[in-house]
């Protein structure tokens, strides 16, 4: 997507209002990010009409957002109003969103009747058939439980964890506790009397194949790995 600016643009009590943006971090702005607003913002103006270059008074300012402060005006319009995008911009915008919902979903949810991931391409397919209206305003992470809702009407699925305990033989349990952190959410720790390190992890579903196949890398081959249960 082109960095070029773009109009955001609100509407309310019979006055319009608009600033110039710049387009990625202004829907990073609306999707609840923490974007710094002078980042955002292309020029320090609120604008009525940006392409007659009128400005808008303080008074209207005040009238509508209680203050004429054009830093806190600007980030009302940017949560409240809509966001002026191109054709291509939105198309990119809906693309990429697409994707990463497609790889939340593979990550998070299982097929109920076997307990297993869904290969992506079958949730790709499964969004087309269900015509998934995705929000180029949300984050993809927002989107997540209304779109798998609405594929479970076509596609047995569900957003589930999968709780496993590992048990990592002595000549690795101390070199590799440190990235049993980043495999998932560490509900029970247990170091045993031979120096073996028994963990329950608590991980997405759809991680399963994916987190035993680097707790193997990790310890070689050498750890012992056992799903207690999928919920």
């Amino acid at each position: 997507m082109t960095t070029k600016y773009v109009v955001a643009r609100y509407e309310a009590k019979g006055h319009r209002f608009e600033i110039l943006v710049k387009p990625e971090l202004a829907l990073k702005f609306k999707e609840g990010k923490k974007v710094d607003i002078d980042e955002v913002l292309v020029g320090d103006f609120v604008y009525k009409d940006v392409k007659r270059g009128l400005k808008a008074s303080p008074e209207s300012l005040r009238k509508v957002f209680g203050t004429d402060d054009i830093k806190k005006v600007a980030e009302e319009i940017l949560r409240h109003g809509e966001i002026q995008l191109t054709a291509e911009q939105r198309r990119k915008i809906i693309e990429s969103k697409k994707k990463q919902i497609i790889n939340l979903i593979a990550k998070n949810a299982i097929d109920p009747k076997t307990k297993l991931p869904i290969p992506p391409k079958r949730i790709e397919l499964a969004l087309e058939q269900a015509r998934i209206h995705i929000d180029i305003y949300k984050s993809p992470e927002s989107q997540l439980e209304n779109i798998v809702s609405k594929l479970s009407r076509i596609l047995p699925i569900k957003i589930a964890k999968a709780y496993i305990v590992v048990r990592i033989p002595p000549q690795y349990s101390g070199r590799i506790y440190k990235h049993i952190h980043s495999l998932g959410e560490i509900k029970k720790t247990n170091w045993l009397s031979d120096g073996s390190l028994l963990v329950e992890l608590e991980i997405p579903a759809g991680l399963q194949d994916e987190v035993i196949d680097k707790i193997n890398k990790l310890t070689h081959g050498s750890a012992t790995v056992k799903v207690l249960y999928v919920k």
